[in-house]
């Protein structure tokens, strides 16, 4: 009764001998994401700081989008979300999707306010 888990990733392109390889392989795909935000965390490029992108700077939507590539991919394997049915699937990922995107969209709002707020009255910026 032992269930026979899939030993390809990023939807066959990559296939394992052994679940011991495979697991390597996650390590290693997680690994690089992480070191990426990293790397961008530690030299903050300048032409990722300068402009404004809606509501915010590129670097910051940079990780919002690695965080979320990471969340969706350990719930894809590690979760064995790969196995399951696709309605149970979409609910289980879209769900925070759209969660966390009108999260996002309420804090961006809210932050430009209180930037304008801040900006145009008597108040000093003391943080």
């Amino acid at each position: 009764m032992a269930h026979e888990h899939k030993l390809s990733i990023f939807r066959g392109l990559v296939t394992f001998k052994s679940n011991q390889q495979k697991i390597w392989g996650v390590l290693l795909f997680l690994s690089i994401v992480t070191a990426i935000e990293v790397g961008l965390g530690i030299s903050k490029p300048e032409f990722l700081m300068d402009t404004s992108f809606p509501g915010m700077k590129p670097l910051n939507w940079i990780f919002i989008i690695l965080t979320l590539v990471k969340a969706y991919y350990i719930a894809w394997d590690f979760m064995h979300l790969r196995d399951e049915k696709a309605t149970l699937r979409r609910i289980v990922v879209w769900t925070p999707v759209f969660l966390i995107s009108y999260l996002i969209t309420l804090l961006l709002f809210e932050a430009t306010y209180v930037y304008e707020i801040f900006n145009t009255t008597f108040m000093t910026w003391d943080f």
